[in-house]
């Protein structure tokens, strides 16, 4: 269906992708897996014609093709799924889906007909969508969704999906993990980015492995193991195992009492919240999306003004104190949305890495910004934490992919001084080693007698590090664990509303 025949892409000094030849078979999953920066979403770029490759060609059921836009691919029925959606916040769904493909009559915006064959899509794959509905009232879920429609209101037979279970709850990606099988089936060709072992195993029928910009290997999943296909894509051997020996808590570090987040006259999202969180250990909060982790975790770093309870950060109250006063009280927090709250987009990796401590010597002199100490400094965490990125210090982080802006930010969160972390959905978007890397960065920071707030949508990370499990449902906790009585299966119970028992948490 598709043959890739040496592609070769540079970013000035930076080769995304080097003479790589690769094929494709029609109604088959094909993954991509590779460490951040490895060059899987710019070659799918290429393919889809975001970016042109400097040599190589594309060949189409063995037809050579010219992309040299994305409604080029379109033509060529090739969709694509970013790992950050493309959708216009404050038009409807079905806006969303016939945007740049809308058809009128006397001049006029013309639904009738769209309106139509969308619905028959949403039938056909049961893509269940409200068709009225804005984007910005949709979870992170049903939007993905609507870019699934618009790919197929397109005609799209080739689907690469970039990252798509980096925002998705447990119970969603399964969901996902059916759709491409029903899609495959119906002939459709799926290729699938992920850093997800385990779905590709769930999903996929053969797997192409990149190492900075190189292709490794193509295997096919049935006949190679996770650890074998992790240790391809690392260069080296891979342990899951994590040392988390047991210790004493120290004291309290976050205390929240009795905190409420209500809008006038709705639900109260967060719904009188008790909890505590102790140096020296991670309190892990599972919950499926939109249950009031968001609500919550905002709350506490100061993103959002509770409607009532209070917030004690080492004995102070912070409850109603600006973001700086709790950063400069000891709390670190990397965020949910990275390209929102984590970073300023338009500015250097170099800037972005001193964003919480440029008002701080050795950063300014005399008020003004000293270039060579905030230089230097980021070149000790670009080295340190494997941040990857076209011009180095000097790359927009807007341009940078989307694992390594996260690395950057968990750089800068983990080398200030705090003894409170504040993690949310900290490894989203990240390959296995850095997966594991970031972890071990959470465990020492444990280790050390930090006190760890971890808030994961993957179960397997909370069951992973966390000492303590609270499960969250609808505003309120349901449940509390320790680490060595909690199973996936008991607290996709809780997670879902069936068990509730709360018994020694406050």
């Amino acid at each position: 269906m598709i043959r890739l025949e040496h592609i070769t892409k540079t970013f000035g000094s930076l080769i995304a992708n080097n003479d790589i030849s690769l094929d494709i078979k029609k109604s088959e999953i094909h993954a991509l897996l590779g460490e951040n920066g490895a060059g899987k979403s710019t070659l799918m770029s290429i393919l889809f014609g975001l970016y042109q490759a400097d040599s190589g060609n594309i060949y189409i059921n063995d037809e050579l093709v010219m992309i040299k836009n994305p409604n080029d691919a379109n033509r060529l029925g090739i969709g694509m799924v970013h790992q950050h959606f493309k959708l216009v916040e404050t038009f409807t769904v079905l806006e969303n889906i016939i945007l740049g493909k809308e058809d009128t009559k006397y001049g006029f915006l013309s639904l009738i007909e769209a309106r139509k064959k969308v619905e028959e899509i949403c039938e056909t794959y049961h893509l269940h969508l409200d068709l009225d509905e804005k984007i910005k009232n949709l979870t992170v879920a049903a939007q993905q969704r609507v870019e699934i429609v618009k790919m197929l209101y397109r005609n799209a037979e080739i689907l690469i999906f970039d990252e798509p279970t980096a925002v998705l709850a447990p119970q969603e990606i399964d969901e996902l993990m059916k759709i491409l099988k029903n899609f495959a089936q119906s002939g459709k060709t799926i290729v699938l980015i992920t850093h997800k072992l385990n779905e590709i195993k769930m999903v996929a029928d053969r797997c192409s492995i990149l190492k900075r910009g190189v292709l490794i290997k193509t295997v096919d999943v049935d006949k190679t193991t996770t650890k074998e296909m992790a240790e391809m894509m690392v260069g080296r051997q891979i342990n899951f195992e994590y040392d988390i020996p047991k210790q004493k808590t120290g004291k309290s570090v976050l205390v929240v009492e009795d905190l409420v987040y209500q809008v006038k006259n709705e639900k109260a999202l967060v719904n009188h919240v008790n909890f505590e969180v102790k140096s020296g250990e991670i309190l892990g909060i599972a919950g499926i999306d939109g249950n009031g982790q968001t609500q919550l975790v905002e709350m506490i770093t100061g993103l959002r003004t509770a409607t009532s309870g209070k917030i004690l950060l080492n004995d102070k109250d912070i409850t109603k104190s600006e973001i700086r006063k709790r950063s400069a009280d000891g709390m670190s927090h990397i965020p949910e949305n990275r390209q929102k709250h984590g970073l300023v987009l338009d500015f250097n990796l170099a800037y972005n890495l001193v964003l919480q401590n440029y008002y701080k010597e050795p950063f300014q002199k005399h008020g003004f910004l000293d270039k060579k100490a905030i230089y230097d400094y980021s070149d000790v965490l670009i080295e340190k934490f494997d941040i990857r990125s076209a011009d180095g210090k000097f790359s927009s982080a807007r341009s940078m992919s989307g694992g390594n802006q996260q690395k950057a930010i968990i750089a800068r969160e983990v080398d200030k001084p705090h003894n409170l972390m504040v993690a949310v959905q900290p490894t989203r978007g990240l390959d296995i080693g850095a997966t594991i890397y970031v972890h071990q960065q959470l465990i020492n920071e444990r280790n050390n007698g930090q006190a760890v707030l971890l808030v994961s949508l993957e179960l397997d990370e909370i069951l992973d590090l966390s000492d303590r499990i609270l499960v969250i449902y609808e505003g309120k906790f349901v449940g509390e664990f320790e680490k060595d009585k909690a199973t996936a299966e008991e607290l996709g119970l809780y997670m879902a509303g069936i068990k509730e028992g709360l018994t020694h948490a406050k």
